[in-house]
C-alpha cells in the first residue's frame, strides 16, 4: 500500500518546526500567548514545545519580557550548514580536476563529533569502483578522512572519542591511533586500507581555514589493486596535497 508522505508527518514535530520558522521572522512580541495564537495551538501545548526547544538550546527566553528568540544551537546548526555549502562550492572544481587526472572517486569530507561525513563526490568512470558514500557517516578511526582530520586532536580528546566509540560497541586501539597520527602529522597525509570495506583504500589530506583550523579533508577512494604503493606515493598523494593546499588557500590559509 502506497501512502502520501503527508500521512507520515508527526504533528508535534511540525509545530516545533513552525515555532522555529516563526522566530526566524523576528516576530515582535514573540511571547508564549502570541506564538500560541499565531500557530493555532493551545498555550499549554506551545509551552511544552518551547520548553523542549529551550532545553535543547534551539530557543532562548528573555526573562524580562518573556519573549522567545532563536537559541545558540539553532544558529550554530545554520552556520555549520552554510559552511558545508561553501566548502562544497569551493571544493567541487578541485575534486573534478583530481577525478579526471587519476580516474578515481574523490570526496569532500567533514568531521561531526567522533564521526566523519562524506559530503560530496566526483566519481570515476572505471568499471570496477567503490560504492558511492555520499551522505554516509563512519567512525573517524575507520578511514583516512577521519584520521587526517583528527590527527591534530589532543590525546585527551582522542581518549574521550575512543571511550564514546567503546560504549557503541566499537573498540579503537588508542596507542595504535597515536602512532598512526604521528605518521600523519609528519607526512601530511593519511592512508587507510580496508577500513571502509575489504579491498578499499582511502587517502586523505586535511583542508584548513585562515586560522589554521581543519575544516575537512580532500579524500580519494579506490580498489586496492589500483591504489598501489608506488602510484600512491608518486601520483595520488602529491596531487591530493596540492589540491588540499589550493582549497585551503580559498579559505584564507597561508602556510608558514
Amino acid at each position: 500500500m502506497v501512502r502520501d508522505k503527508c500521512s507520515y508527518a508527526v504533528q508535534t514535530v511540525e509545530k516545533a518546526l513552525d515555532i522555529l520558522e516563526t522566530l526566524t521572522e523576528e516576530v515582535p512580541d514573540s511571547t508564549l500567548p502570541t506564538l500560541a495564537d499565531r500557530l493555532g495551538i493551545s498555550r499549554n501545548k506551545a509551552f511544552r514545545l518551547l520548553a523542549t526547544l529551550e532545553k535543547r538550546g534551539m530557543v532562548e527566553r528573555e526573562e524580562l519580557t518573556g519573549s522567545y528568540r532563536l537559541g545558540l544551537n539553532a544558529l550554530e546548526m545554520a552556520q555549520r550548514f552554510l559552511d558545508s555549502v561553501l566548502l562544497i562550492k569551493h571544493a567541487r572544481p578541485i575534486m573534478e580536476l583530481l577525478a579526471r587526472k587519476h580516474d578515481e572517486a574523490v570526496y569532500m569530507t567533514v568531521a561531526s563529533g567522533d564521526e566523519v561525513i562524506f559530503l560530496d563526490m566526483v566519481d570515476s568512470i572505471q568499471t570496477v569502483k567503490t560504492a558511492p558514500l555520499v551522505g554516509k557517516r563512519f567512525p573517524f578511526f575507520t578511514n583516512a578522512s577521519g584520521k587526517a582530520i583528527k590527527a591534530l586532536e589532543s590525546r585527551d580528546m582522542l581518549e574521550r572519542l575512543c571511550k564514546k566509540q567503546s560504549r557503541n560497541g566499537r573498540f579503537p586501539n588508542l596507542d595504535q591511533l597515536e602512532r598512526e597520527f604521528d605518521t600523519i602529522r609528519c607526512n601530511g597525509v593519511a592512508v587507510d586500507n580496508g577500513g571502509l570495506g575489504e579491498g578499499v583504500v582511502s587517502v586523505a589530506v586535511a583542508v584548513r581555514d585562515y586560522a589554521g583550523k581543519i575544516v575537512g579533508a580532500l579524500t580519494m577512494l579506490g580498489p586496492s589493486f589500483r591504489m598501489l604503493s608506488d602510484r600512491l606515493e608518486n601520483e595520488i598523494i602529491p596531487s591530493l596535497q596540492e589540491g588540499a593546499e589550493m582549497l585551503s588557500m580559498k579559505f584564507g590559509y597561508a602556510r608558514m
